[in-house]
């Protein structure tokens, strides 16, 4: 059977990652990886992701970063790919507002280049990262995907551009574009620059852990394995899927940040936790309705908060005994 060629960008952040692991347990599946390893954050981290996804054989990595064009047209042109995973993006909200050209040349130059090569090798599949925070500080929840987006930051303006410029792809060249609007993704793995992460490293590393708005954040917190399994599924799906498409991805059961740390010290113990004020940029609340993923998918199963948040704990402490 001849194997099916994908390209994974971002494939050693957390979700591109976790996706391709996944997709590689197939083996008529053949992955592209494609990543720039940064440092926005831990580069060991990312380095150890990649090492597990080299130990298959049908993965084969390309060090480029997509804002380059000619770089990313070697790895697109010629190659009969069959579907683009675009999870190649700066993230964070806080450091979007000290570095905006950084969203500007990854998440918006860098997308039109997928999605133009994609355009060119006549790519007819391509799902892209998203983010809840183009919705904003939303008055109403939980937010659908036909809300009025109103991004408050520079990384979910980036978002929605993208968004924007998958439509006008989708339209005018017929390729199927789907959206996926990610909440908050946690689970082993997972980018320490997030709040769990960060919570669990304060009390292993005696760090302080900076608890803003006091705790009154509100996060629809979704497991990375319900993610990955829900893509797939919108993938085996995606002829009942328009086009262009869109959906939340998210449990729909928002906790909030006093319940997290509360979690915490019942389960593991005290840590230092500085509480501040609200830190501009930040979204007060998010909070996802899935009804139209339920409706596309069928009825979806989704880890328990409580139970993810263990699995995640007992990572972090594996992984750090090795490293």
């Amino acid at each position: 059977m001849k194997k099916k060629k994908i390209i994974v960008t971002g494939c050693c952040g957390f979700i591109g990652f976790s996706l391709s692991m996944k997709l590689l347990s197939n083996k008529n599946t053949q992955i592209i990886g494609v990543d720039t390893i940064n440092d926005y954050y831990d580069v060991n981290l990312k380095k150890q992701r990649l090492k597990l996804l080299k130990k298959n054989e049908n993965f084969k990595f390309k060090r480029v970063d997509i804002k380059n064009y000619s770089s990313l047209k070697n790895i697109f042109l010629n190659k009969k790919i069959d579907t683009v995973y675009n999870f190649a993006a700066q993230a964070g909200v806080q450091y979007s507002i000290k570095n905006p050209k950084k969203y500007m040349d990854s998440n918006c130059i860098g997308f039109f280049n997928v999605l133009e090569l994609s355009r060119l090798s006549k790519v007819k599949v391509i799902f892209y990262a998203s983010s809840s925070s183009v919705y904003g500080d939303s008055k109403k929840f939980p937010v659908e995907e036909n809300f009025d987006l109103k991004p408050k930051n520079f990384y979910g303006y980036s978002k929605k551009s993208n968004e924007e410029m998958a439509d006008i792809y989708s339209r005018y060249y017929n390729i199927k574009t789907i959206g996926l609007r990610f909440f908050t993704v946690f689970g082993p793995w997972g980018r320490p620059d997030l709040v769990i992460n960060k919570l669990i490293e304060s009390y292993y590393k005696n760090k302080i852990f900076y608890l803003n708005n006091f705790g009154r954040h509100v996060r629809d917190f979704t497991y990375i394995d319900d993610v990955i399994k829900i893509i797939l599924k919108i993938y085996k799906n995606k002829k009942h899927i328009q086009n262009n498409d869109i959906f939340n991805i998210c449990g729909s059961q928002p906790i909030s940040l006093l319940y997290l740390v509360k979690l915490f010290r019942n389960n593991v113990g005290k840590s230092k936790i500085f509480k501040r004020p609200f830190q501009k940029g930040d979204i007060l609340k998010s909070y996802g309705s899935n009804k139209k993923l339920v409706k596309v998918l069928g009825k979806l199963k989704f880890t328990n908060f409580d139970e993810g948040f263990m699995t995640t704990l007992k990572w972090y402490k594996k992984y750090n005994k090795l490293n």
